[in-house]
């Protein structure tokens, strides 16, 4: 998925700035669509999205899935500037 495409969307917009402002968070899905208001189903949806973007990591284990931030300085730079 697009990185430009990502920031069209408001729910991936809110996961993504939820992170870039709290980078070392380890977080479900569960804890993430808390934070930013929205449906545990669609955040489930946008976090894998952000995944396949190499924007998020996912942390799978047997019984749960933690998302992090990706440690791409680059990319991380990237979206500063988007969310500005």
């Amino acid at each position: 998925m697009d990185i430009n495409k990502i920031f069209q969307s408001e729910i991936h917009r809110k996961i993504v700035k939820f992170f870039h402002e709290n980078q070392s968070s380890l977080d479900t899905p569960r804890g993430v669509a808390t934070w930013i208001g929205e449906d545990r189903a669609k955040v489930k949806t946008a976090l894998e999205d952000l995944v396949k973007a190499r924007i998020l990591i996912a942390n799978r284990s047997t019984s749960t899935t933690g998302y992090s931030y990706t440690r791409d300085t680059r990319l991380i730079s990237r979206i500063d500037k988007l969310l500005k």
